[in-house]
């Protein structure tokens, strides 16, 4: 048992010791915070001067990674560069093979119009009658026969009533007998009876058959129609595919591989200048 100042007394004491403890912990916190900022400042220095193992280490691993990257990138730099170069010769190489394509269906084209024109102008000279001597005659009869109007007795003939004078039109023989072959060769292809029986005009037979019936294409016996792939042949080159297009009357339209375009005419294929057969075949 204590009395009341021994309690007091003991409070007191326990007072004292706990302000002591206190101090002692604040200064102990401080003491830490002190020590551990001084750390802190040194790793910071440590850091900033590269020295760090904590700065060394991811520092190591991402400059391997740029390093990567950076040969990657370059790779692919190359393969877009050798990409780049090897599509602008296909385009080169594309435009070279549609220009001589043109080039040589515009021949074909003009060869077949100037073939056209020949046969057309072989008929024209078959369709009428005129020899050499029919010619010759003619023109002998008009020289024997007196000229009112030959050069040397032309003479401009001037009117009294009229204020301006008057010229006499004159056709030379040569016009005369011009304007008597068209009028022949009119009654000649006219007329129900001709002077000298048309001979027969030499056609040129077709070594293949080919023709278009609605919007399909029929060629020695194999039908073909539009989005089918087909292989096309020319003498003395390669063959080469293309995707059939368009299928007109007289023409046929077709893609190839690089993406120009092209046409074949029927009667290129009917000539056997062409020949065209599906793939498997």
């Amino acid at each position: 048992e204590m009395d009341d100042e021994d309690c007091e007394r003991r409070r007191m004491e326990c007072l004292d010791e706990m302000s002591n403890l206190e101090k002692q912990f604040t200064d102990l916190k401080d003491q830490l915070y002190k020590e551990r900022l001084s750390q802190v400042d040194a790793k910071l220095q440590e850091v900033i001067a590269g020295k760090a193992p904590e700065y060394l280490e991811p520092l190591a691993a991402l400059q391997e990674n740029m390093q990567i990257r950076t040969k990657v990138a370059g790779i692919y730099r190359e393969l877009c560069l050798e990409s780049v170069k090897n599509k602008y010769e296909c385009e080169i190489q594309a435009s070279r093979q549609h220009c001589e394509s043109e080039k040589l269906l515009l021949y074909d084209t003009v060869q077949s119009e100037l073939e056209e024109k020949i046969r057309r102008l072989e008929e024209d000279r078959h369709s009428i009658d005129i020899t050499s001597e029919l010619w010759n005659d003619e023109l002998q009869s008009r020289k024997k026969r007196k000229d009112p109007f030959s050069p040397d007795k032309k003479k401009p003939v001037f009117s009294l009533t009229f204020p301006r004078p008057y010229i006499v039109y004159m056709l030379q023989d040569l016009d005369i007998l011009e304007d008597w072959t068209t009028i022949r060769k009119a009654m000649a292809t006219l007329g129900p009876h001709r002077v000298k029986p048309e001979p027969p005009v030499k056609l040129e037979k077709h070594l293949h058959s080919a023709r278009s019936e609605e919007g399909r294409l029929y060629y020695d016996g194999e039908w073909y129609g539009r989005g089918q792939t087909i292989c096309i042949d020319k003498k003395d080159e390669c063959p080469t595919s293309a995707i059939i297009t368009t299928i007109n009357h007289d023409e046929v339209w077709f893609k190839r591989p690089d993406g120009s375009k092209s046409k074949l005419y029927i009667s290129q294929l009917q000539k056997g200048k062409y020949s065209i057969k599906h793939p498997h075949n």
